[in-house]
């Protein structure tokens, strides 16, 4: 049984909608392993919006970013990137990502607005063709930029766009996590559930495991080197995509964070894509 909450209320109204759902449930005399797994959908929902929580307010951010491409003999390719990320009221996220290196990539620009209630947005532009392509829905479980990091992994993971059930709570190093399962709602997706380990106090993101439509554990992701900025957020200094079917891996390590520059909506712009340098 999946709970569902209205996309367009605030994320106080939906947690109030889902705790009430679950209460009226319980009162209608529901089996116990019913009430059992609305309770781990309500808890699974819990989580994922106090994780949110707990990174609202940054407004925006520039960052440096090395791309590490690993293929499974052990060969290695580098890019080296510029990030920008601007937050939304009301909205998800607008990333930009820009390659400066090597000279084959240079120029290529990614850039996102991501939705809560919606499908994202996404434009690629690539400068050997001088044009923006824009990346249908329907091709977003592929690779980005010949990562293992699929277009769909590129954009925030917004709470809405998921059903939750909590798995259980358990170790993750000196840490203690908690492992819930998040379902997307769009059919369009790669994925037809993914692992999430969060650990209790921060609510920050260690692992994630994507299974694909099939059921298969596909990919593995591993986040690490948290740094806290403002005193308030954390951000991961290494993410690592591992492709268990391929064999190959690709690592983002963050470096150069500066909070709350002077960017505004135009520099993420479909028109701005083609004046990037």
């Amino acid at each position: 049984m999946t709970i569902r909450f209205p996309l367009r209320c605030p994320g106080t109204l939906r947690a109030a909608f889902f705790a009430a759902t679950v209460a009226a449930m319980t009162g209608m005399g529901l089996p116990a392993a019913a009430q059992d797994g609305a309770a781990a959908e309500q808890m699974g929902l819990e989580i994922a919006l106090e994780a949110r929580e707990k990174r609202l307010g940054f407004g925006n951010f520039t960052a440096r970013q090395s791309m590490l491409l690993r293929n499974k003999r052990g060969q290695e390719s580098q890019r080296e990137l510029r990030v920008k990320v601007m937050e939304v009221d009301g909205d998800g996220d607008m990333s930009l990502f820009v390659f400066d290196e090597p000279r084959d990539v240079q120029g290529t620009a990614f850039l996102i607005h991501a939705h809560k209630d919606k499908g994202d947005d996404q434009w690629l532009y690539l400068p050997a063709l001088k044009r923006v392509k824009r990346i249908s829905s329907g091709n977003r479980s592929g690779s980005f930029m010949g990562s293992e990091f699929a277009y769909e992994d590129m954009s925030p993971p917004e709470v809405e766009k998921f059903s939750y059930r909590h798995l259980r709570d358990e170790p993750c190093g000196d840490l203690t996590c908690t492992v819930v399962e998040r379902i997307p709602t769009d059919e369009r997706s790669g994925y037809s559930r993914q692992n999430v380990w969060r650990d209790t106090e921060e609510r920050r993101t260690w692992k994630v495991e994507y299974f694909d439509r099939k059921g298969a554990h596909l990919k593995t992701l591993t986040l690490d080197g948290y740094q806290r900025y403002l005193d308030r957020y954390w951000q991961a200094g290494e993410m690592t995509m591992v492709n268990h079917l391929t064999g190959k891996a690709t690592t983002l390590t963050w470096t150069d964070y500066v909070f709350q520059t002077d960017l505004d909506a135009n520099d993420f712009t479909q028109a701005g894509l083609r004046r990037v340098r």
